[in-house]
């Protein structure tokens, strides 16, 4: 246990990526099976029952404490996190008798389950006397089912493949579906290789940078392959032998998620890998660009994210099809080095000769054949009418590389979407901001009142940051818990990639990667946009409704917290 706290400690104090490599794969060298099993389950995402709830603790923290409620929930606005703040209220000497981490788990995590409140309040205050900060602050988090510790599974990934010499994407295959935090376990995921895990193994992806320059900068027009950029999920399909497998860039193993995709991948030849993107669909509308289904928006395809099997429901509510724009194996062979238009050739004649099980969730991506780079520029103001993102550029010569090298691809996206809003409530950040708001709820105008858009973060300079926090202490005019309700009279440009209906603002809308492009220190609070031109916006049309040069004479706050 002490081990694993010491871990989590190294993880929590550092922001440099291979320092958190580093200390994961120390840790995986070094734990016995039985406690790197339980890691590797824990930090990869395998949320774990809760035995205990979060008030529970915070009462008996209060009482371990000798303060009142209210204060522990004051420290728990501040700090922001559940587990550090009981292990700062509560840790002891750290002197206990040292018991591995599965022990702990087996014994103090799971073995509460079914113990009356006053049996888990005795447990819970004997562990107290115990631990010290860091190792409270692991069990707390083991306790209470959220171990979120700023440690994404790729990255632990990262560390066990350093442990190991096992590559990456195997040990992805391998840690994918049900299993057991068992030495047997352990011994599967980081034993020998086999030939199943050479015929799922995916490529690495090549990527795109944006475009920073002029498009006729980059030579004739004729020597790029135009394609639109999708707003889905990139991913590889492979299929060798009896292996079909679906891989996500974060080289996550999703075949589970999408089987539409995996039975069409079933049905193609042997050694055929393909790239490309993974759209929500409509098959029974018409679709806008030919040979496509109608793409849906991304939200509808985050309701297939995350799920180890999906129910006959949600297949029939959210389809899915892979639009493939790339070939990189056929026949078994690896074809990388071939220039883009070559790999294009063979894919399309590829999939022409396909069985037709294959069509059903699996097509090519259209190429499109712009004149001109101002043809591609009109091209690309058309891309919100058409539910993508913009344009993709790709050297016709250019063979398949690895990650992302500068000047082969490209991708030239549409201008985001903004609106100009004004902030009405604020909370306290995270970290290093605990003790500052930076987290913002922003409202458009209804009538006579604000109604909540979206919340965003981003975007403020330390300087402004600290400015808009002074301002907040100033001008509150309720408090809800952690939150403050302040005076609508900041008002920030949003930008973001794209809106849609959604019950969780009051507004019913809700804004795509929204973030702060500016603060509009020029612009009064009653020239905030309004409901109607938000509204507007959901068509994704070229010419939105103008903004309202209209005042209006009183506004209200919304009453009561955002939704």
């Amino acid at each position: 246990m002490k081990r694993f706290a010491r871990l989590i400690e190294e993880l929590d104090r550092t922001t440099r990526t291979a320092e958190k490599v580093d200390a994961l794969a120390r840790y995986f060298e070094e734990a016995e099976p039985a406690d790197a099993v339980w890691t590797l389950r824990i930090l990869s995402g395998r949320r774990q029952r809760r035995v205990i709830s979060g008030r529970q603790l915070r009462v008996w923290a209060a009482e371990w404490a000798a303060l009142p409620p209210w204060l522990v929930e004051e420290s728990y606005a501040v700090v922001g996190d559940l587990a550090e703040t009981i292990a700062l209220l509560v840790a002891g000497d750290g002197e206990a008798v040292e018991r591995p981490l599965h022990r702990v788990i087996e014994e103090d995590v799971l073995g509460l389950a079914g113990l009356s409140d006053e049996e888990l309040r005795g447990r819970v205050r004997t562990r107290w006397s115990e631990l010290g900060f860091w190792q409270a602050f692991v069990w707390h988090k083991l306790l209470t089912g959220a171990f979120r510790v700023g440690v994404g599974r790729g990255l632990v990934l990262r560390g066990l493949e350093r442990a190991t010499a096992i590559p990456r994407t195997t040990l992805a295959q391998r840690i994918a579906g049900e299993w057991d935090a068992i030495p047997d376990e352990w011994e599967r995921i980081t034993g020998p290789e086999r030939e199943e895990d050479d015929l799922a193994r995916p490529y690495p992806f090549f990527l795109a940078h944006p475009l920073d320059q002029a498009p006729d900068e980059l030579g004739e027009v004729v020597g790029w392959q135009v394609e639109w950029k999708w707003d889905g999920i990139r991913g590889q399909v492979v299929r060798r032998g009896d292996t079909v497998a679906l891989w996500s860039r974060g080289e996550e193993l999703v075949t589970g998620a999408f089987p539409e995709v995996s039975d069409a991948a079933a049905a193609l030849p042997d050694g055929t890998v393909l790239d490309g993107e993974i759209l929500a669909v409509d098959r029974h509308a018409d679709s806008p660009i030919a040979g496509v289904p109608m793409v849906r928006p991304f939200s509808d395809l985050q309701r297939r994210l995350n799920r180890k099997r999906v129910g006959p429901g949600l297949l029939r509510e959210v389809p899915v099809h892979f639009l493939a724009y790339d070939l990189l194996e056929a026949a078994g062979d690896d074809i990388r080095k071939m220039g883009t238009a070559d790999r294009r050739t063979r894919l399309e004649r590829l999939l022409r000769e396909a069985d037709p099980v294959v069509g059903a969730g699996i097509g090519p991506a259209p190429v499109l054949t712009p004149g001109s780079w101002s043809e591609a520029a009109d091209l690309r103001e058309r891309s919100r009418d058409l539910g993508v993102e913009g344009l993709m550029l790709k050297d016709r010569a250019a063979e398949y590389g690895v990650g992302r090298p500068k000047g082969s691809w490209w991708k030239w996206k549409v201008r985001p979407l903004s609106l100009d809003v004004v902030m009405v409530y604020a909370r306290a950040g995270r970290g290093r901001r605990a003790n500052l708001y930076t987290d913002y709820t922003f409202a458009v105008r209804d009538r006579d009142a604000f109604v909540p858009i979206a919340k965003a973060y981003a975007g403020l300079d330390d300087a402004e940051i600290r400015e808009v926090d002074r301002w907040i202490r100033g001008h509150t005019v309720q408090r809800f818990g952690p939150v403050r309700s302040v005076e609508a009279e900041l008002v920030f440009e949003l930008e973001f990639d794209g809106i849609r209906r959604s019950p969780r603002h009051k507004s019913g809308l809700a804004l795509r990667f929204p973030r702060i492009a500016r603060w509009r220190r020029d612009k009064p609070v009653d020239e905030v946009d309004t409901l109607e031109r938000a509204e507007a916006l959901l068509r994704l049309g070229p010419d939105p409704l103008p903004r309202p040069e209209d005042r209006v004479e009183e506004l209200s706050l919304f009453d009561g917290t955002d939704g």
